[in-house]
C-alpha cells in the first residue's frame, strides 16, 4: 500500500469512528423506542449487499461493542477500574487489562441474543446452523444492547457507596429484565406467530438459560 493510498485508509477510518457518535445515540433511541422495529430492520439489512448494510444504523455487533465500551468508560470515570482486573482468583487470572475485560463482557452478554435467535429457530423447527442462525442473531443484539447497557450501568451504581444510587442501580437492574423480556415476548408473539403464554414461556426460558450461563461465568471470574 503507497502513502496516498495509506492516508484514504486513515481518512476512511476517521470517518467511520467519528459518524459513531450520529449514529450510535441515533441507534439507541431507535432500539429502546422501536425495538421490534430495529429488529426487522436487522432482518432486512442481511438481506443486502454488504457494502450496502446498515446504511441508517450501527450493526448490531458493533452497537453491542460500542455499548459495553460507553458503559466501561462510564464505570472508570465513575467507581475505577473493576476489581476482576486485581483479582487473581479463578478465570479473571486471565483477565489482565480492559481490553480483555471488555471481550469477556462482550462474550457475556452476547449470549443472551445467541440463545434467543436459538430458542426462535427451534420454536419454528427450523435447523440450528450458521447460516440460519445469523439473522435472528443479529436482530436479537438490537433487542440485547439497551439490556447490557441498562444493565452495566445499574452494575456501576451497585459499586458506589451511596444508599440511593444502590437502590436505583437495584432497580434498574429488575427493569432492565422487565424490558427485555417483554420485548422478547412481544418478538415471539409478533414475529413468529406464537400465543403470549407461549411466547412468554419462550422468552422467560431462554432468558434463564443465558442468564444461568453468565452467572456461572461470573462465579468462576469472581
Amino acid at each position: 500500500m503507497g502513502f496516498m493510498g495509506l492516508l484514504k485508509s486513515l481518512d476512511d477510518l476517521l470517518y467511520e469512528v467519528m459518524s459513531w457518535l450520529i449514529f450510535w445515540p441515533l441507534t439507541l433511541w431507535r432500539a429502546v423506542r422501536h425495538p421490534l422495529a430495529m429488529m426487522r430492520y436487522a432482518d432486512d439489512e442481511l438481506n443486502d449487499a454488504p457494502e450496502d448494510q446498515y446504511q441508517a444504523a450501527l450493526s448490531p455487533p458493533l452497537f453491542l461493542l460500542l455499548s459495553l465500551v460507553i458503559a466501561h468508560i462510564l464505570e472508570i470515570a465513575l467507581v475505577g477500574d473493576s476489581p476482576l482486573l486485581a483479582s487473581r482468583v479463578g478465570l479473571s487470572g486471565f483477565i489482565s487489562n480492559d481490553t480483555d475485560l471488555l471481550a469477556a463482557r462482550m462474550a457475556m452478554f452476547s449470549v443472551f441474543p445467541l440463545l434467543m435467535a436459538v430458542r426462535a429457530l427451534r420454536s419454528m423447527n427450523r435447523p440450528v446452523t450458521r447460516d440460519t442462525l445469523r439473522q435472528p442473531f443479529y436482530a436479537q443484539c438490537y433487542a440485547a444492547t439497551p439490556m447490557a447497557l441498562w444493565a452495566s450501568v445499574a452494575g456501576t451504581l451497585l459499586r458506589m457507596n451511596v444508599v440511593g444510587l444502590q437502590i436505583a442501580g437495584v432497580a434498574s437492574f429488575l427493569v432492565s429484565i422487565i424490558w427485555f423480556v417483554s420485548v422478547e415476548t412481544a418478538w415471539f408473539r409478533r414475529i413468529h406467530h406464537q400465543s403470549y403464554g407461549r411466547a412468554l414461556g419462550n422468552a422467560v426460558r431462554a432468558y434463564i438459560e443465558a442468564a444461568s450461563i453468565v452467572a456461572v461465568a461470573g462465579t468462576t471470574l469472581a
